[in-house]
């Protein structure tokens, strides 16, 4: 591994700790909401700001958006940042929650790392040198039959209380599949793909920084990432990713 990959994964354990202090501790934990369906938490805020802090310590070329704390500096190279994906299920105590940080640079993906603290399960990926859980090499199930597959989808548009959600595109879906999941981290879910844990995932109406390291890890490991017209690359309103070998069955239920 480089030492940006090293240094990376040295910073998100660590903020995986802040997060786990607080997550041990729930009955203590500030709650409070964006709006009635989008929660912020203490830890949330504790994770993003050591974060910012030790990445642009260590590298005060690039920039910084975070979901909380916003943008600051060089946005053409930057990290981005979601110091918990999943804060709803890290708040009722489920351990499908993830810290997501990647490195933009020019709008391509660089490095991407998601921890998920609760299962020890640390997925990172460098573009064009592959992908790895736990230090071991990664890559996309072997599933070529759609009626055979496990899926994986959010209700991100629900939260945005849209009327073009994501319903009817699940219950077509949920048809033709074998398994269906939601686990309630988008960043966790696109790492399950990477690592064949499900054949494919979709969701609409997320943010980069859901996205952005998830994506990268998958690409890596050998998934197909595009919008539901089948266009490659990292669109997080419409992403869709598959372990390629279904690809071209799913596409047309999108």
């Amino acid at each position: 591994m480089t030492d940006l990959l090293v240094n990376l994964e040295h910073a998100v354990r660590t903020a995986g700790a802040i997060a786990m202090a607080h997550f041990n501790d729930l009955k203590n934990l500030t709650v409070s909401k964006k709006n009635p369906r989008d929660f912020v938490t203490a830890a949330d805020v504790a994770v993003e700001a050591f974060l910012k802090h030790a990445l642009t310590e260590k590298y005060p070329q690039y920039g910084f958006w975070g979901e909380e704390s916003g943008q600051s500096a060089n946005q053409n190279a930057r990290w981005v940042v979601d110091p918990i994906d999943g804060t709803h299920s890290f708040a009722r105590g489920q351990y499908f929650w993830s810290i997501s940080v990647a490195l933009e640079i020019d709008q391509e993906m660089k490095v991407g790392a998601v921890y998920a603290p609760a299962l020890d399960d640390y997925y990172c990926a460098e573009q064009d040198k592959g992908a790895w859980k736990n230090g071991q090499a990664i890559s996309v199930s072997s599933e070529s039959q759609l009626a055979d597959a496990m899926v994986a989808t959010g209700f991100a548009c629900l939260r945005a209380y849209l009327t073009n959600n994501n319903l009817e595109r699940f219950a077509r879906i949920a048809q033709l599949t074998t398994g269906q999941r939601r686990f309630g981290s988008a960043a966790m879910d696109l790492c399950l793909v990477a690592d064949g844990q499900v054949d494919a995932f979709w969701e609409q109406e997320l943010n980069l920084y859901d996205v952005a390291a998830g994506a990268l890890i998958a690409k890596e490991a050998g998934a197909t990432v595009t919008d539901f017209q089948g266009n490659p690359g990292i669109f997080p309103k419409q992403i869709l990713a598959t372990n390629g070998k279904i690809f071209e069955q799913i596409l047309p239920l999108m």
